[in-house]
């Protein structure tokens, strides 16, 4: 009997360890933080002040870039990121693409290909990345599309694979089938705190 619940919590210790996001340095107080991709981090859906670089900015106290593009594409957005992270030197990139690829239906390896470019060019500058799932095109948009997991293992940052999904899936939280409201945005803006949390970029409040 003690065998047993020793082998189960053992199971379970190791679970939890593997479910562990892979850790980031600490985000000093006047770190910068730049949100890269298309309309879900332009804020379309919200009105000004309501997108989630904004509202990430003010939850924790650090200054949050918005380079959001409405309609972009991975290809577009490998193109475009080299000058910003020159420009701006982030502490940290915060990935969210590919999601107009799915929609027009361009070939998947072509969207995981810029997105590995994009994380490469991040990461060659020493620029920590974190990367939020953007669910496949479905009549319930209930799971972020398998490639992302696979990108976030090969270069080892941390991803959130669900939240989009589950905030895309709710009439609560968008303003249309592909973009959040204001609450979605403020929930979004609200994970990636506590993913930054998670990983060791933000002590705990």
């Amino acid at each position: 009997m003690n065998k047993t619940i020793l082998l189960i919590g053992f199971y379970l210790l190791i679970n939890a360890c593997s479910e562990s996001p892979p850790t980031l340095p600490e985000l000093p107080k006047n770190a910068v933080i730049l949100a890269f991709g298309d309309s879900l981090t332009y804020g379309t859906g919200a009105s000004d002040g309501a997108d989630y670089p904004r509202v990430l900015s003010k939850l924790i106290a650090r200054e949050v870039i918005n380079e959001g593009l409405p309609g972009e594409t991975s290809q577009s957005g490998a193109h475009r990121l080299p000058a910003l992270l020159d420009e701006y030197r982030p502490d940290l990139l915060i990935l969210i693409h590919g999601g107009n690829d799915m929609l027009r239906k361009i070939p998947t390896q072509e969207t995981i290909d810029h997105l590995n470019s994009m994380i490469a060019e991040a990461q060659q500058r020493n620029i920590g990345v974190i990367m939020m799932g953007v669910p496949k095109p479905a009549l319930f948009l209930l799971d972020s599309a398998e490639f992302y997991r696979t990108i976030a293992e090969q270069h080892g940052i941390p991803a959130d694979l669900n939240t989009l999904p589950e905030l895309l899936g709710s009439t609560e939280f968008k303003s249309d089938p592909v973009h959040l409201n204001p609450a979605g945005y403020r929930k979004l803006a609200e994970k990636i705190r506590d993913l930054l949390i998670k990983t060791g970029a933000l002590a705990p409040a």
